[in-house]
């Protein structure tokens, strides 16, 4: 399997000590990219070596998460690494783009995910205009083929003032069928493509404001993580 790399972290599954995972590879080039250098990554490991980095830290551990880069494209290793964690009684997460249902629905018949956090990264019919590849649909049909399994699902999306206004993040809001919908700031550092470093980063507060007047277009729990508040619950 390929990964770029492994972290402790207590943010990735909120409230949880997890250890992360970094799938490589992404089909999809999002100009807003923050995790480039895993898009090409051809670094190699076995399951025996990442088995033994999850048994080393088992003590400290809550959870395992399974990040990328799209780890659905990596989906048999990925389902050894989680059938190993299912093992050890360690929760266990997926961050995914959605773009892969059928590899996805894999995984959900096995029963290996505890939490799923899905990027929406644009209106569903409008896909092509912020990633590039339409493929809007398929992303829908993994949210709801994780809704049909009953797995706890978090929808979020990445605001970039460019690429996004203020009514598409409304738009996703609303079409958000998720137990948490989570806004984050864009950041302009690191990013696929350079002309986006110069773009500001979105303001705090206002993101916030924005956050608080998605919950009349959504049921669910609506949160707002930025660098200068870190992760917020808006009631």
């Amino acid at each position: 399997m390929f990964i770029g790399g492994t972290v402790i972290s207590s943010v990735e599954f909120h409230g949880n000590m997890s250890l992360v995972i970094f799938m490589s590879g992404c089909p999809l080039c999002c100009r807003f990219c923050h995790n480039v250098e895993l898009i090409n990554e051809q670094t190699e490991i076995t399951l025996e070596e990442i088995v033994e980095e999850i048994n080393s830290s088992k003590d400290f551990l809550d959870a395992v998460v399974i990040s990328g880069g799209e780890p659905l494209i990596q989906t048999s290793d990925v389902a050894d690494i989680l059938r190993h964690v299912r093992q050890l009684n360690l929760k266990t997460k997926l961050d995914t783009s959605g773009i892969y249902p059928e590899e996805l629905e894999k995984l959900l018949k096995e029963d290996l995910i505890d939490f799923i956090s899905l990027d929406i990264k644009a209106p569903f019919d409008d896909y092509r205009h912020v990633v590039g590849e339409d493929v809007g649909c398929d992303v829908k049909k993994s949210m709801e083929l994780i809704n049909e399994y009953g797995v706890m699902l978090e929808t979020r999306t990445t605001v970039v003032p460019t690429l996004h206004t203020d009514d598409d993040i409304r738009k996703i809001a609303c079409s958000a069928k998720s137990d948490i919908y989570t806004v984050q700031q864009f950041r302009n550092k690191n990013v696929l493509d350079p002309s986006l470093e110069k773009v500001k980063n979105p303001n705090a507060v206002e993101l916030t404001e924005l956050a608080k007047s998605l919950k009349d277009h959504f049921d669910g729990t609506v949160r707002v993580k930025t660098g200068e508040f870190g992760l917020q619950i808006i009631k």
